[in-house]
């Protein structure tokens, strides 16, 4: 969750979502272990961008912003 309040605040102006002002949260999943997470992230970045529409979609069909969801957590 802290990484996406980082995101939506721009706290790093060089990065690549402050740039291209990417601060929609319209995917997210939880892990029990660090290294879980990072292994998925991995496998996402590692796909094409039709998978990753398809797996955006597939959990919110309408891309709507989930960060209002995952902040009551």
């Amino acid at each position: 969750m802290f990484r996406v309040k980082e995101h939506k605040d721009k706290e790093y102006p060089k990065s690549f979502s402050a740039k291209y002002n990417t601060d929609k949260l319209v995917y997210f999943c939880s892990y029990d272990s660090i290294e879980e997470a990072i292994a998925e992230e991995k496998r996402i970045k590692g796909g094409s961008r039709k998978k990753k529409i398809k797996l955006i979609e597939s959990m919110n069909p309408e891309w709507e912003d989930l960060w209002e969801l995952v902040k009551e957590w």
